[in-house]
């Protein structure tokens, strides 16, 4: 759909109409003033007299009736090879004796077009974990980024205005003077995700400690009692913040279960990622981060809280009970193991490496005194 002040769009249509109507314009000088036909004038002129202004949006294009769509009798063989086979669109086309372009069209409208799709043991579509109603399960997880300097950084200014930004902001903060790069610190953006209807609390702190944490979630849980969620249990990581006795009593206070995920397992909590990462609004300037107290009081002015709706991605979520899958959580070596290895290759590499140059360097020596010693009959009469 185009922009509204395109030429004949809803609000070029009602004037278009108006014109007509109310002020009694010809169709076809109203049509002439705004370079289009006088059929179409007529038209909108008459959709506006029987609808008013609400008919002049646009209305859909889906056919009413559709003579040559596919029989639903087709489409259940389709999806029945397809569930139960596994075949592909061709092979499904071969055997009913239809195109190939119909068999995927019908399985894109089922959305199992793709194998990743279906489940492999029952056949049908895959449903991911999720539970039953709203507050059953929040994720909550922390998320670090490094701040933006006042007024942008280098990226965005250059190398020498980004500098002289990253200076300023870290005087304003109060960090560290560094001869090299001035630092301007790192945003903690704790998030709360309801497993359900995927709706995220986030904000942005100056840690990841366990009050900071146990602040965010009490606001969080205020927060959605406003909407009429009552929270039951708190999904976390094995973070030092979670796995302290502060987050536990806190969860008691506010009776909520508090779980943990495993060990080792890939399957994340709530990430921050650009659908539910907060932005700047405080009005200082564009990019700029502002800075959070180190405590569990609520942020002050410039802070950031956001509810996000719908655009959430499911990233909570679990393979089906049926399917297999394989991980592999062996925990890496000891960083002093792999570097003992690496300077044991490094040294080897080296030995084998001088032992090659030296073999050559003996070949070419030999190779050189041969020839300056002449051809063996010269050297050594007696043996002819």
């Amino acid at each position: 759909m185009s922009h509204a002040n395109a030429l004949l769009t809803p609000r070029a249509r009602l004037r278009l109409a108006r014109l007509i109507v109310d002020d009694h314009w010809t169709p076809s000088v109203a049509a002439k003033m705004f370079m289009v036909s006088t059929v179409t004038a007529r038209r909108w002129a008459a959709r506006y007299r029987a609808e008013g202004p609400a008919g002049m949006a646009d209305r859909s294009s889906r056919p009413h009736s559709m003579p040559t769509k596919t029989p639903q009798l087709i489409v259940k063989k389709i999806v029945k090879a397809r569930w139960r086979r596994r075949l592909g669109p061709a092979q499904i086309a071969g055997e009913l004796g239809l195109a190939t372009s119909t068999v995927h069209a019908v399985l894109v409208r089922c959305r199992i077009n793709r194998l990743s799709r279906i489940d492999r043991v029952t056949g049908e579509p895959l449903r991911r974990y999720e539970h039953d109603h709203p507050g059953s399960l929040i994720h909550v997880d922390v998320t670090k980024f490094g701040n933006i300097p006042d007024g942008g950084g280098w990226r965005f200014l250059g190398l020498v205005q980004g500098e002289k930004n990253r200076q300023a902001t870290a005087r304003r903060t109060g960090q560290p003077e560094r001869t090299l790069r001035a630092r301007v610190g790192t945003a903690y953006v704790h998030t709360v995700l309801d497993d359900y209807s995927r709706v995220a609390y986030t904000e942005i702190c100056a840690d990841e400690k366990a009050p900071t944490a146990i602040g965010v979630l009490r606001r969080a849980v205020a927060s959605f009692a406003e909407r009429g969620v009552i929270v039951e249990r708190v999904l976390s990581d094995n973070g030092s913040a979670y796995k302290s006795h502060a987050w536990r009593d806190a969860c008691t206070d506010l009776g909520i279960t508090p779980k943990k995920t495993r060990p080792y397992d890939p399957r994340p909590t709530a990430r921050s990622n650009a659908s539910t990462a907060p932005s700047p609004t405080d009005g200082r300037t564009p990019g700029s981060t502002p800075q959070r107290p180190n405590d569990a009081r609520p942020c002050p002015a410039g802070s950031t809280s956001t509810i996000s709706t719908g655009d959430t991605p499911r990233s909570a979520t679990r393979p089906s009970a049926d399917s297999t899958t394989c991980l592999d959580i062996t925990p890496s070596r000891s960083p002093r193991i792999d570097v003992r290895r690496r300077r044991k290759l490094r040294d080897s590499r080296h030995s084998k490496d001088a032992l090659r140059r030296g073999r050559a360097s003996a070949q070419r020596g030999w190779f050189e005194r041969s020839a300056r010693r002449g051809p063996a009959s010269t050297r050594c009469p007696a043996r002819q």
